[in-house]
């Protein structure tokens, strides 16, 4: 399953996005800002990006060359409204794959991504499940096994999960959790983390995820 990384300050635009993306079978992840779209592409676990040049805090070009900067080579798609041909070139020559100006079809949007990633030259061997004890997550299929028993799992708690799952017996701090699963510009103080823990410890039983005081959570195995 492809991750996509949309990188876009306005909430409808995204809420568009998001729902046609992962109607299409895709995973998304959403920031507002260059900071934290800086921050979450730390990570490299994307396959792609689509990035307003608008942003903010920051011009979306100077995310961009940070990003090719820093050595990424994940395809960029950049989705703007600067039109006209001097920023077409400024885009592409800054790094960007593609370059989409506002207002776009999502069809066109949607094949273009498609193309990015078929000129990708995979890295790995994508999974397809994720199985750690007796907890299986299938990628493709968005289910989740305890066991032979199927559990319901809402879109952030599956990906909560899928997290947990990548790393498990490692504490991740609730910073890194809503980077990762929210990446938005979050209250530091909201109790979101806390909240989804509790929704899958019920679903997965209590003493799958421990609480490793002062620093975060981590999964048994």
């Amino acid at each position: 399953m492809n991750r996509i990384l949309i990188i876009e300050d306005n909430p409808r635009i995204i809420d568009f996005l998001e729902s046609g993306l992962q109607a299409h079978g895709f995973t998304t992840i959403a920031v507002n800002t260059g900071r934290e779209a800086l921050q979450v592409s730390y990570g490299g676990e994307f396959d792609l990006i689509v990035l307003d040049l608008g942003l903010p805090d920051q011009d979306g070009l100077d995310v961009l060359k940070a990003l090719r900067g820093q050595g990424h080579t994940i395809p960029i798609v950049v989705l703007t409204a600067r039109d006209g041909v001097q920023n077409t070139v400024a885009g592409l020559e800054g790094g960007a794959d593609d370059y989409i100006t506002k207002p776009f079809s999502f069809e066109e949007l949607l094949a273009r991504i498609r193309v990015q990633l078929r000129n990708r030259v995979p890295r790995t061997q994508p999974d397809t499940a994720l199985q750690v004890g007796n907890i299986t997550l299938d990628l493709l299929t968005r289910q989740a096994w305890v066991d032979d028993r199927s559990i319901e799992l809402s879109a952030r708690e599956f990906l909560l999960l899928e997290f947990f799952l990548r790393h498990p017996m490692q504490v991740l701090t609730r910073e890194q959790i809503l980077d990762r699963i929210w990446g938005y510009d979050y209250d530091p103080g909201t109790n979101i983390v806390n909240v989804y823990v509790g929704h899958l410890r019920k679903k997965l039983g209590d003493d799958r995820i421990e609480t490793v005081r002062g620093m975060g959570y981590r999964l048994r195995v």
